[in-house]
């Protein structure tokens, strides 16, 4: 069970560090190319939508490639 555990623990951390750096790319380049009213918008609203983006990556990774289409 120890070995479940690590393993599960340590993929759920590649996951998180892996969207982490997603994170800060897309809310610095690819939000505002996926949605044209985020261009411009404060530092605020950048900050909500941070723990969403490092949560839904792959998602938001999907339809950032399937977009520069």
């Amino acid at each position: 069970m120890k070995t479940f555990a690590l393993v599960f623990s340590n993929v759920f951390l590649i996951y998180l560090l892996l969207g982490f750096a997603f994170a800060i790319v897309f809310i610095t380049v690819g939000a505002g190319r996926l949605d044209e009213k985020v261009k411009g918008t404060s530092w605020v609203f950048k900050a909500l939508i941070f723990p969403g983006s490092i949560a839904l990556w792959p998602v938001l990774l999907l339809k950032w490639m399937k977009k520069s289409k």
